[in-house]
């Protein structure tokens, strides 16, 4: 008997994005309740609106989000795939739970990079990628693998399912166990059709990252 193949989800996250943490989070649910195999990116704010005419406040914010991920790409340079998952996850806490601004920090988040490398047993030195801009040449081409499939007009939360590539779901709230899956049988679902592209609202609300 043939064991069927799981459902694949990667997902493309910039450790600033609050929309990409939820979405994450849906994922973690999904994989309780569902047969998926879940693949972490690194994509980067600051890279994708680094030549866009965007408000002085938001060039400001995104200016020292580029040390996250150059960490991250030259920690997966140097551990692998694997290390993605566990730093994402110190830095959402950090950033999204604890509400540590990396625009706010003093130093611009090194301190809380360096908390993130040590909290996930990581090489400390790492934390000279966070102002070496040679690491990228590396977020762009991960953040290209997963942006170029949906189009230069959308940021993050991206996930592919199945190798077909969306914006979102956008989620205000992440949806728990059985919840998880049900949105995630939606999504597989219209991800099966090539001709699919869109479905959108206007969102109301505030996060909540509980």
């Amino acid at each position: 008997m043939t064991t069927p193949t799981p459902n694949r989800a990667d997902l493309w996250f910039d450790p600033l994005c609050p929309f990409a943490w939820i979405t994450s989070r849906w994922i973690l649910e999904v994989e309780e309740v569902r047969d998926i195999e879940v693949h972490w990116h690194v994509m980067s704010l600051a890279y994708l609106n680094k030549d866009r005419d965007i408000p002085d406040a938001y060039r400001e914010m995104l200016a020292p989000a580029w040390g996250p991920v150059r960490v991250l790409v030259a920690a997966q340079q140097q551990y692998g795939d694997k290390v993605l998952r566990p730093m994402y996850d110190a830095f959402g806490q950090r950033i999204h739970l604890e509400g540590r601004k990396l625009h706010e920090q003093p130093d611009g988040g090194l301190a809380l990079i360096a908390e993130v490398l040590e909290e996930t047993g990581l090489d400390p030195t790492l934390i000279e990628a966070a102002t070496d801009p040679s690491y990228d040449d590396a977020v762009a081409r991960s953040h290209h693998e997963g942006m170029d499939a949906v189009g230069d007009d959308v940021g993050t939360p991206t996930i592919h399912v199945n190798g077909t590539a969306f914006f979102g779901p956008v989620l205000s709230k992440i949806p728990r166990g059985e919840d998880a899956g049900r949105l995630w049988d939606g999504t597989a679902a219209v991800a099966s059709f090539p001709y699919f592209y869109e479905l959108k609202r206007s969102r109301t609300g505030d996060l909540d990252f509980s």
